[in-house]
């Protein structure tokens, strides 16, 4: 394949449909091409939404199906139920900054809109490898917002982050490619179907399935 085709593959890459083959020799295509290297990290967001989609579509719904006429409907009504609680939530505040300023000091504790739980930050450094990472999860309705940073001198090569269930199961929730020096970390976005508590630990793999380093219970 000629190197203009190769850079038409990254979007094909990065949403995981070529085959076993086209991927493998793409995958020494990014290891000489840092151009590709960082529009495959560009594709993580679009790549994290339609892996959510995949998800939460039942098995038996066919894959060419089209959407239903009710469901920009359903899209919008959910659009505007979050414009709402957002609204709610501004008023809440500008409510508590008022009671705040004409009451004074007095005030103690106003009980409002709750806050969300905050991210969790977790990193390790694998004593064998070298290899740094730190997770950072934030809580969603759907499951776990993720960021990744990593600082690898171990060489060039195509990595996954993979999350590993309290129940044992296996999720890859990120994948990118490591330069190599370990200079400065890499950093990536990611999603996991598990909500963070859920989630023991975090493994960063090379895509044959070499262990880097482990974020979190052992």
């Amino acid at each position: 394949m000629r190197s203009l085709e190769r850079h038409r593959d990254v979007g094909a890459y990065a949403l995981g449909v070529l085959d076993e083959a086209e991927a493998f020799r793409f995958e020494d295509h990014l290891m000489e091409c840092p151009q590709c290297a960082a529009r495959v990290t560009e594709f993580g967001p679009a790549t994290r939404q339609l892996m959510l989609y995949r998800r939460a579509t039942p098995r038996f719904v066919h894959p060419m199906a089209q959407p239903g006429p009710r469901l920009l409907d359903r899209l919008l009504g959910e659009l505007a139920h979050r414009h709402r609680a957002r609204r709610r939530r501004l008023l809440y505040g500008l409510a508590a900054s008022v009671v705040l300023a004409v009451a004074g000091p007095g005030i103690v504790a106003f009980a409002g809109h709750a806050e969300p739980a905050a991210p969790r930050v977790t990193a390790a450094t694998d004593p064998h490898t070298g290899v740094w990472a730190r997770v950072t999860s934030a809580d969603q309705d759907w499951g776990s917002d993720l960021r990744l940073e990593v600082k690898d001198g171990s060489g060039p090569h195509t990595c996954r982050l993979v999350a590993v269930g309290r129940d044992g199961s296996e999720q890859v929730v990120a994948g990118w490619t490591n330069p190599g020096d370990g200079t400065r970390p890499t950093t990536t976005m990611g999603a996991a179907a598990m909500h963070p508590d859920q989630i023991a630990r975090y493994e960063v793999r090379t895509a044959e399935g070499k262990l880097l380093v482990t974020v979190g219970e052992r």
